[in-house]
């Protein structure tokens, strides 16, 4: 393998910029993961791996993992400790990186399974969260509206690598496509801190079911919940007059699965 010394290469400020720009991920179709864990996640997943970079005492560390990307990855390099301290986001960098292709191909919403989707969700940490926990939890996609690049850094981190693995669908009109899935027969829920709402722990979710978790300020848009089936709460005893998304989104997919 070749070696990559200087932290002023040009592979090197190339990765550098996917990872901070949403616009160059967006240009380029290509996003950055950063860590052992994550990285060897997408030998696992449908993503391309289009560049593998790893420091030779990191290579020491996983000696399976980089046989396997060296299979998988279409060019693999070596790095200084210097060009990964440059490159990497995290303040103690392990010294593993791949550059993953964005698919072209989209998902799409499948009669019979149940997704949650967030409305304008700005926190790459709460939509990594939510992610993470629909995937632990069985949901079977995640639909994101107008929200914050699901491959920042932060999202992937969040998301410990379910966003690799959960069918994600990045919707242009999220009123249209909630029109659309219920002329399919989806019953769409919008969760709301409202005591006029129903009690989500009364609700029977059938199997072509949507949740709709809003924006950390500002909840969901009065056009989306216009066009949803039902608006649901989380009934709480406390003082606190609203949960947190990603601690919203949990509770209402866990709910959304009881007795599945």
């Amino acid at each position: 393998m070749e070696k990559i010394t200087s932290k002023n290469n040009e592979l090197i400020k190339y990765a550098k910029k996917l990872f901070t720009s949403r616009k160059a991920r967006t240009q380029e179709r290509k996003f950055v993961l950063e860590g052992a864990r994550l990285s060897f996640d997408a030998l696992n997943s449908s993503y391309e791996i289009s560049t593998f970079l790893i420091t030779e005492k990191a290579a020491e560390k996983y000696p399976d993992q980089l046989n396997e990307m060296l299979e998988a990855a279409r060019n693999a390099y070596f790095i200084s400790e210097e060009a990964a301290q440059k490159l990497g986001e995290t303040e103690n960098t392990q010294g593993v990186f791949c550059i993953c292709e964005i698919p072209e191909t989209e998902n799409r919403i499948e009669k019979g399974k149940k997704y949650i989707a967030l409305d304008s969700l700005q926190d790459p940490a709460n939509l990594g969260a939510i992610i993470r926990t629909a995937e632990a939890l069985g949901i079977d996609g995640a639909i994101c509206f107008n929200c914050c690049d699901i491959y920042n850094p932060k999202a992937l981190r969040a998301s410990m690598g379910s966003i690799l693995r959960l069918p994600i669908i990045l919707s242009d009109d999220l009123v249209g496509d909630i029109e659309n899935a219920k002329a399919l027969g989806f019953s769409v829920f919008a969760a709301v801190p409202s005591k006029e709402a129903e009690d989500i722990t009364k609700i029977n979710f059938p199997d072509s079911s949507i949740m709709i978790i809003g924006n950390e300020g500002n909840g969901i848009s009065d056009e989306v919940k216009a066009v949803a089936t039902k608006q649901v709460t989380i009934n709480m005893l406390g003082r606190a007059e609203s949960l947190n998304a990603s601690m919203a989104g949990a509770i209402t997919m866990w709910e959304m699965l009881r007795g599945k």
